[in-house]
């Protein structure tokens, strides 16, 4: 892929800046649940429904769309696709039945995978010795943007309304594309083929690329621990003995904010010989993480504990498995990133709506069993594929 210009110090900021607000969309509703729940007259765990209908959007869009960017200049596409964002999000803020707020939500799902469009821009155009580090830059903003997002909405929805949110969040994405019209580098991807032929090369990826299989069932399963808690979070916390509103559940999520630190981290590590070795690290932090969650009855800082954990976590596992798959194909790297990614969020929503079952089914110690389990059933695909001597 040929470009017009090469990456700063700069530009990676700035591209994290984008890829955190740009983001945020998705996980802006999270929060909002009880105040959704109450304006519709719904049940909570139902209104819930919004939060895996936007990751579904954008496991969709993330395999319908970020393919494109191997096949059209990509600058373009994030600017035609942001604005589409925009339209979405107001068509949710103006939603006067959950039918609507639900095709809205799954519409700003689709229009949010900017973030994925923008992180195989800069591994094109980073160094071998840099590209893990900068990725662990940009994945810095993503993480921020997650985790501000629910302190935002939280803030927002509690003063204003969850409706405010959405009106917010389509004027901050006028601004950015704005931003991004002026200083984004143009990319001319090298492929000439039909767009069959390109969804055609991705499951032929599938077929001989390991390093692409193994991370992609990890970060499935990664991504459906980290969802699945904060989207139960918020109903554990609503709910006897602490009954927080919306604003106080918000503001847990800067709790989460060392994740972000630990990214860049994580990224230098990642560019060494065997970087697969930060998994292990991520897996048995989650698992602490998943303890403490358990035994927090009354103790918030317990909690609190558990989010710091969890987040570098997280982070350990999907920036460590996504500057792997970067390593492998260079002139496929947005179609290697549709794969992971797409698998990733499909995660997400099965998390989401899994921990919502499992609250329903046994409360907060149930939800609490089930995330354990999918932590050791990561560990036993890490152990498999590491018997094949993957090192990659």
């Amino acid at each position: 892929m040929q470009t017009t210009s090469t990456l700063s110090r700069t530009d990676i900021l700035l591209m994290a800046f984008c890829t955190g607000l740009i983001v945020a969309n998705i996980y802006y509703c999270q929060p909002l649940v009880i105040l959704i729940a109450e304006d519709f007259k719904l049940n909570e765990t139902y209104a819930g429904r919004i939060t895996y209908i936007t990751q579904i959007g954008y496991a969709l869009g993330l395999f319908l769309l970020v393919p494109l960017g191997d096949m059209f200049e990509r600058k373009k596409q994030i600017l035609f696709i942001t604005g589409l964002a925009i339209i979405a999000l107001l068509v949710a803020a103006v939603s006067h039945t959950f039918f609507l707020l639900e095709i809205a939500s799954l519409l700003i799902g689709i229009c949010s995978i900017v973030p994925q469009l923008i992180l195989p821009l800069a591994a094109n155009l980073s160094s071998d010795e840099n590209r893990g580090a900068n990725i662990g830059i940009i994945m810095s903003g993503l993480l921020v943007g997650i985790l501000a997002s629910r302190a935002v909405s939280g803030s927002i929805g509690f003063w204003l309304g969850w409706r405010a949110v959405y009106y917010m969040a389509s004027g901050i994405c006028l601004l950015l594309i704005v931003l991004m019209a002026k200083r984004f580098p143009q990319s001319f991807p090298a492929f000439k083929g039909s767009y069959k032929q390109l969804m055609r090369s991705m499951f032929g990826y599938i077929k001989t690329q390991p390093v692409l299989r193994e991370t992609s069932i990890i970060n499935f399963l990664a991504f459906a621990i980290i969802s699945a808690f904060w989207t139960t979070m918020v109903l554990f916390l609503a709910n006897p003995p602490f009954r927080f509103q919306t604003l106080q559940i918000g503001l847990f999520g800067i709790a989460g904010a060392a994740g972000a630190l630990a990214a860049p981290l994580v990224g230098k590590l990642s560019d060494g010989n065997n970087p697969r070795k930060n998994l292990m690290i991520g897996f048995v932090l989650q698992l602490v993480s998943i303890a403490l969650f358990y035994f927090t009855g009354s103790h918030l800082y317990l909690f609190v504990i558990g989010i710091v954990l969890i987040d570098i976590g997280q982070q350990a596992i999907h920036v460590t498995n996504q500057t792997r798959i970067y390593t492998l194909i260079p002139e496929a790297r947005n179609r290697l990133n549709t794969i992971f990614m797409s698998v990733s969020f499909i995660g997400a929503s099965c998390g989401s709506a899994l921990g919502l079952w499992l609250w329903g089914q046994g409360g907060w110690a149930m939800f609490c069993y089930g995330m354990a389990a999918i932590t050791v059933l990561n560990i036993l695909i890490y152990k498999f594929y590491g018997r094949k001597k993957i090192t990659l």
